[in-house]
């Protein structure tokens, strides 16, 4: 692969060591790196096999369909209450180690206004420290009800890929639903009725090897037999 470009890395295969960036060729530019890419001096390489992506304005990030993930500072994930003690809530982020989250991290936080989280809450955080002891994380809210599940962490990019996946637009044009989609490979749906919950949890889970068209016929066709029955 050493005659392609750098530039030209963008949606193409890559594998560790792969030179996907020359930040000499990229004056008065500032790049913010994503998982599976590191800086040697002025070279941003590949540190893991997948496929190089970028996002407006300024985004590279290596994506791989693995179930493990790797903390990234500024990734959102969506984390378990795992326990609690008196400065951090310790959360469940599918890291390799349990993430802190201060108290005080929330909106208005004080004290003598401490958040209660019961085990087993789940959150919608974003990581604001990653390392191998722990990372530590913000929080954003609580997400009650609803169903969450798990899938791989190339899925939960595609989900919040910009424009909006076919998956999730053809489900749009269709049901109301609230998602909230962690880079850790979670996915939290709600909508009013039960049955549409597990229509979108369902759909989504089905999408991950279909191309555009084939997702938006899935949906299409999923819709079609629930319509068929209840008629």
């Amino acid at each position: 692969m050493a005659e392609i470009a750098p530039a030209n890395f963008v949606d193409q295969s890559v594998v560790p060591g792969d030179v996907v960036l020359d930040l000499t060729e990229m004056a008065n530019q500032t790049i913010k790196l994503g998982g599976g890419l590191r800086q040697d001096c002025d070279a941003i390489a590949a540190m893991k096999a997948g496929t190089l992506r970028f996002s407006r304005p300024n985004k590279y990030w290596v994506e791989t369909s693995q179930k493990r993930y790797v903390p990234c500072v500024e990734d959102s994930v969506l984390g378990i209450v795992v326990d609690s003690k008196a400065d951090n809530f310790l959360v469940d982020i599918k890291g390799p180690s349990l993430a802190f989250l201060p108290v005080l991290a929330f909106e208005g936080g004080t004290r003598r206004n401490i958040p209660k989280f019961e085990v087993g809450t789940l959150l919608y955080v974003r990581v604001v420290k990653a390392n191998p002891a722990g990372g530590k994380a913000a929080e954003y809210g609580s997400l009650k009800d609803g169903y969450m599940f798990e899938c791989s962490t190339g899925l939960s990019r595609m989900l919040l890929s910009s424009p909006t996946c076919p998956v999730l637009a053809a489900l749009g044009r269709n049901i109301s639903f609230e998602i909230a989609v962690g880079l850790n490979g979670r996915v939290w749906v709600n909508a009013t009725e039960a049955d549409k919950v597990i229509i979108v949890a369902n759909a989504i889970m089905n999408s991950e090897s279909l191309s555009g068209v084939q997702q938006i016929g899935m949906v299409d066709k999923l819709l079609k037999k629930i319509n068929d029955l209840a008629t």
